[in-house]
Formats: structure tokens, sequence, C-alpha cells
């Protein structure tokens, strides 16, 4: 065989077998991307595209182990929500969860951990020093109380009671006990327009079905616009 035909032969051999082998690593990658994207969505609420809870928990406590004292613990819960649904439909209450849901991760940001934990309660786990607690808090309760607009033009007047907790404040970087703390001073804020922040009592509030009894002090900021 003339030397450069065989030269030529070899190549194209050589070819064939790059292309062989490569056929199972691009499988593998497009497989990969498609089961990052099954266990994606497997993480987050469908309609709100928060986490669900076991994705929020696992975040939440990466994030108070990492961040120390610098972490809140924020609850959030939708004023009047069975009103909406009676008055204006299913699917106006399901507009007003997304807008929440999209309102949430506006304000957390991308490094936080937002996420519905069921129905219309949501609780946000993020960094967020002492110093900036009060304008954070207040800007949250300003963009949940803004309007909703659904697709057909009609406006939903909305609210969400806000409670928060801090471990300096809580005396715990406990993730449940810090929940529980907060989900009481939303509680003692309910309906007033403001984000009620959890004092040290609060970590030993006796609950009842997971909801406070009594009424410790706290700290009330972020009257709504």
């Amino acid at each position: 065989m003339d030397p450069g035909l065989r030269a030529q032969a070899r190549i194209r051999q050589r070819a064939l077998l790059l292309t062989t082998a490569a056929l199972p690593v691009t499988g593998w990658a497009v497989h990969a991307v498609a089961l990052h994207k099954q266990l994606a969505a497997t993480r987050k609420d469908p309609l709100t595209g928060l986490l669900r809870r076991d994705a929020y928990t696992a975040r939440a406590r990466r994030l108070l182990a990492r961040h120390g004292d610098d972490v809140a613990v924020v609850m959030v819960d939708a004023d009047h929500f069975k009103q909406i649904n009676d008055t204006a439909g299913h699917p106006a209450g399901d507009a007003v969860l997304a807008a929440f849901g999209a309102r949430l991760t506006a304000w957390a940001g991308p490094r936080a951990s937002a996420g519905r934990l069921g129905g219309d309660e949501f609780a946000v786990v993020l960094e967020l020093p002492a110093a900036r607690l009060e304008q954070r808090l207040g800007q949250l309760v300003r963009m949940l109380h803004a309007p909703v607009v659904l697709e057909d033009g009609r406006t939903v007047d909305v609210a969400a009671s806000v409670g928060a907790a801090t471990p300096a404040a809580v005396g715990s970087r406990d993730l449940s006990m810090l929940q529980r703390a907060a989900d009481a001073a939303l509680y003692d804020g309910k309906h007033t327009g403001r984000a009620v922040v959890a004092s040290p009592a609060y970590a030993t509030v006796p609950s009842i079905n997971g909801r406070r009894a009594g009424r410790p002090g706290a700290g009330v900021w972020g009257r709504a616009a």
C-alpha cells in the first residue's frame, strides 16, 4: 500500500476510536444533566419555586454552622389567605403564593435558604448582621404588603405576618428552637403590619401544636407602607 494511503488509513482509524470512546462520555454527560434537573425539581416547590422542607432545612443548618451569630431565621405567614381563596378563587390564591415565593427569593438572595413549609407558611434563613436586621425586615414587610396583580387584571390586596429570631438573642444555633422563637414572635405581631423580633424569653415559650402560648416581650419593626 502506498505510504500516504497507509497514513490516511491510520488517521481514520484513530478518529473512529476516539469517536467511539467519546460516545459513552457524552451519554453520561447528558444523563447527568437530566438527573441534576430532576433532583433540582424534587428539591423545590413547583408553585413558589422555594425549597421544600427537607432541602430548606439542610441548607439552613449549613448557614447556621457557617455564619454563627450573623444569621437570622425569619418566619412568614400570609394573612387572610383563606379569605382570598374564598372570595377571589383558588387560582388567585395560587398566584398570591407564587408572588410571595418570588418576593421572598428576591429579598433573601441566592445564598439564603428560603422554603415553603406548607400551605401559606414560609421560612428564610440568611446571613444578616444585627446592624442591618431592622432595615431589612422593614423592607420585607413592605414587599409582602404590595398588591398582587392577577393574569386577568384584577388586583388582590395581600398582607403577611413576619417573625424573626437570631442566635444571639435566643442563645442557641439550633434551627428548631430558632424557628419556634421566630414563629412565636410572628404570632405576637399577627395582623399588625410589623415584623416582630424574638427576645430571649421566646426560646422557652410553651407551644400548642407548634404554635405559641403566652406573650413575652419583643421588638417590633417594619411598619408596612
